[in-house]
């Protein structure tokens, strides 16, 4: 049994873009996350002190 593809869940995955079935679904999981769609849950960043020396 194969698995579906993580995007369209309609198609198999192709091994050359797993877990993806093609390129245009790999690209539009890449877009969901440079686009701020997806966020990993964790603690607020904390902006840089300009005083901050790490030494």
């Amino acid at each position: 049994m194969s698995k579906l593809c993580a995007i369209c869940e309609k198609k198999p995955v192709d091994e050359l873009f797993k877990p993806f079935c093609s390129k245009r679904c790999a690209d539009l999981d890449l877009h969901r996350w440079l686009s701020g769609r997806y966020v990993v849950p964790g603690k607020a960043a904390v902006e840089a002190d300009e005083d901050f020396d790490p030494e």
